[in-house]
């Protein structure tokens, strides 16, 4: 079996539709994959049905955007309900924070004499929901910076013209979330926060604390080192292990469906949870 538990379609910053997704994913040998599209689930009627059709495994599940103490942590839910109503309020809430973002944005760039780059953020987005990435589009597409990559590294960090600080969920009530919907709360790729020991010590002590039960421990940028790492985390914590490319789209070549390295086969993972 392969198990590829974070990736994004278009309901959110992912290049393929979710039944593309699907099918991609199919045809990469994934046997059980994860939706896990950022703040919102609206993506996963459509890959049920493909997957229905395929033969593959589909895990309901989402991202969620958190801040904790001042730093931005994504949490992922494994297994959700997607009907379920604090859920869904919770997301929407980050739903409506997530547009006000994108136009204030906006507006800062326009001070900066790039106009016009909400509307085309909105028009990138199509039915999903106006993040980051779009903006880096069409940032990008305008020739303001060589790549999608650079376009963050000039324009949408923090201390850039396009940086909106915003304060998300809260990690226990993210976690809350997840677990009153019946799923898993994993935190994700954690070597991405650049934490000290010291601080990672801290978010997992308080996201365990809270109810969460797992830890990317694969990721799709992980090297060997950054796998040491965090199995060395989840071990310390007794976290549940899970695996995921993160992936988005075909442009980042080195993020590929379900190609990902194995865990260490000391950890416990997250589908010792599931009976399928």
């Amino acid at each position: 079996m392969i198990y590829d538990l974070h990736t994004h379609s278009t309901a959110s910053d992912g290049a393929y539709t979710p039944a593309i997704l699907v099918r991609h994913a199919y045809e990469a040998g994934v046997t059980h994959l994860a939706l896990t599209d950022h703040d919102c689930t609206d993506g996963l009627v459509e890959a049920q049905a493909e997957a229905s059709q395929c033969g593959l495994t589909l895990i309901p599940a989402v991202e969620i955007s958190t801040t904790w103490h001042g730093k931005s942590v994504h949490i992922v839910g494994l297994r959700i309900d997607p009907d379920n109503p604090e859920l869904k309020r919770g997301l929407a809430r980050l739903q409506t924070q997530r547009v006000s973002r994108a136009e204030e944005m906006g507006r800062n760039l326009a001070k900066k004499g790039i106009v016009g780059s909400f509307e085309a953020a909105r028009e990138l987005a199509g039915l999903g929901m106006i993040t980051r990435t779009h903006f880096a589009k069409f940032l990008a597409n305008q020739g303001l910076a060589a790549s999608v990559r650079a376009v963050f590294d000039h324009y949408l960090v923090q201390g850039k013209p396009g940086y909106v600080h915003t304060e998300w969920a809260g990690l226990e009530e993210a976690v809350g979330w997840i677990k009153n919907a019946g799923g898993v709360a994993v935190v994700a790729h954690p070597q991405r926060y650049k934490l000290t020991g010291s601080w990672l010590r801290r978010l997992l002590t308080e996201f365990k604390a809270s109810g969460g039960e797992a830890l990317e421990v694969v990721a799709g940028t992980s090297n060997l080192g950054d796998i040491q790492s965090s199995a060395s985390a989840a071990r310390r914590h007794e976290l549940l292990a899970s695996v995921g490319s993160d992936f988005h789209s075909p442009e980042h070549s080195w993020l590929k469906l379900g190609h990902l390295p194995e865990l260490p086969g000391d950890l416990t993972p997250v589908w010792s949870l599931w009976n399928d």
